[in-house]
């Protein structure tokens, strides 16, 4: 019986009781009647529902004249491939392969002749391997497998159309002696290109000292004020170690205009016949320069004078004027005021109007008035 029919069976049962029901309140039967009505409800339904089912079970009778028989497992095809070399991109550094390898024949035509189809489905499985870690470095491992999986887990065809095949669990790695190579080789490396760069530093930095800072005392002089603007007394004072360090960092003698700057010179050298010595007093002497008084002796003005010269600003330039003028607002600012203004006057003032140019005609009216 369906479920259909002993819905109907129920609902046929229920009506048919509740009527009764209905009519024996009304009509108020004994309590035998009772019994004995719903004794003959209940066996009315089983008989009703017994003649309305199926009189066979719920597979028709056809098609029981066989009996189940068992459904067979799939056959499987696969084989493992474990430690098989893969080239990399850099020479004598082969990856490990190691792959479960499935496949299932492929379309072949009934004359075709046998062949292993577990040969060429490794042989397919390995070739496209080949193609990828052929392009990959050695101490990228981790990331070619990942790819591997990826691009073997499809089913594809091989060269000859026969099989089908795939890899699954593919490992690929290096030898340990290989991998301690690559250390090696990466920390060699490594530090190589610190040394580099620190020698490149090193080399830029001497270029700059030698051909740049310390290739005259006057470059000297102007990169030791340029670092330190407020500190102009001792720049003066400093000009001889500068010149000495100028030349020893260009191999040459200190020059003559400097020695007297200097300390620790060896003893001067006799003249040789014919050659003048100079005075003793004539510390301060050049082309364009020359007093006769001490090193000690000199004032401020003075030596920033010579600091001047030694820069090689002419005496009426206005590179000369505008750097008295900030050497005595300097002192100023530091509370020298009588030196500020000595330097002023000496180096900020207006040059004197030129004299009248007399001529002979001049002279000669002076003579005759005279």
């Amino acid at each position: 019986m369906s479920s259909g029919h002993k819905t109907m069976t129920g609902f046929l049962t229920v009506i048919c009781g509740l009527i009764l029901a209905i009519v024996g309140l009304l009509m108020n039967w004994p309590l035998w009647v009772w019994t004995v009505i719903a004794v003959l409800l209940l066996t009315g339904s089983a008989l009703t529902a017994r003649a309305v089912g199926p009189s066979h079970g719920p597979i028709p009778p056809d098609r029981t004249l066989e009996p189940d028989l068992p459904v067979p497992e799939p056959e499987r095809w696969e084989c493992v491939v474990s430690e098989v070399a893969l080239p990399s991109a850099v020479p004598d550094y082969d990856f490990l392969f190691s792959a479960t390898i499935r496949w299932c024949p492929g379309h072949s035509s009934a004359d075709a002749p046998y062949v292993n189809p577990g040969a060429l489905a490794v042989d397919a499985v390995l070739d496209r391997a080949r193609r990828i870690t052929a392009t990959q470095p050695p101490h990228r491992s981790s990331l070619a497998q990942h790819q591997l999986n990826g691009a073997l887990g499809t089913m594809a065809a091989d060269s000859t159309g026969r099989v089908k095949a795939l890899a699954e669990d593919v490992t690929l790695r290096l030898t340990e002696a290989d991998m301690e190579r690559l250390r090696k080789l990466s920390t060699v490396r490594k530090d190589e290109e610190v040394w580099e760069h620190e020698r490149n530093y090193e080399r830029n930095k001497r270029a700059y000292l030698g051909e740049d800072v310390f290739k005259d005392p006057g470059s000297a002089v102007v990169w030791w004020m340029a670092k330190n603007d407020d500190h102009i007394e001792k720049a003066v004072n400093l000009i001889g170690p500068l010149a000495q360090l100028s030349s020893a960092a260009n191999n040459t003698e200190i020059p003559e205009r400097f020695r007297h700057l200097v300390s620790d010179l060896p003893p001067e050298r006799e003249p040789a016949w014919g050659e003048s010595r100079p005075a003793p007093d004539d510390l301060f002497y050049d082309g364009s320069f020359h007093t006769t008084r001490g090193f000690e002796e000199a004032s401020v003005a003075d030596l920033f004078e010579r600091a001047m010269d030694l820069l090689r600003l002419d005496e009426d330039s206005d590179g000369r004027a505008m750097l008295g003028r900030r050497i005595a607002d300097a002192l100023r600012a530091q509370g020298f005021a009588d030196i500020a203004e000595e330097v002023r006057q000496r180096f900020d003032e207006p040059p004197p109007p030129p004299e009248p140019d007399l001529g002979p005609g001049t002279f000669g009216s002076v003579g005759e008035t005279a």
